[in-house]
C-alpha cells in the first residue's frame, strides 16, 4: 500500500474529520482512509451508472417515447 501525506488541511476539517470517527469508532487515520475509499467507489459507481444508462438509452434510438407527464396524467385521472 502507498503512503500519502496531506499538508495545510483546514482546522475545522480537521475537527469535523475527528468527530466523524469517533462517532464511528475509528482513529483519524482510519476515517480518512475510510472517506476516500468512499469517494473513490463513488465515482466509479457513478460512471458505471453514466455508461449503463448509456446503453440503455441507445436501445429506444429513433424510437419514439410517450411523455411520462402525459402518461402520469392519464393515470390520475382514472
Amino acid at each position: 500500500m502507498a503512503n500519502v501525506t496531506v499538508r495545510n488541511i483546514d482546522d475545522q476539517i480537521i475537527a469535523s474529520l475527528k468527530a466523524q470517527a469517533k462517532a464511528n469508532h475509528r482513529s483519524l487515520e482510519g476515517e480518512i482512509r475510510h472517506v476516500l475509499a468512499q469517494q473513490a467507489l463513488r465515482s466509479a459507481r457513478l460512471q458505471e451508472f453514466r455508461e449503463r444508462t448509456e446503453g440503455l438509452r441507445s436501445l429506444t434510438e429513433g424510437i419514439p417515447q410517450t411523455d411520462s407527464v402525459a402518461l402520469i396524467r392519464a393515470d390520475r385521472d382514472r
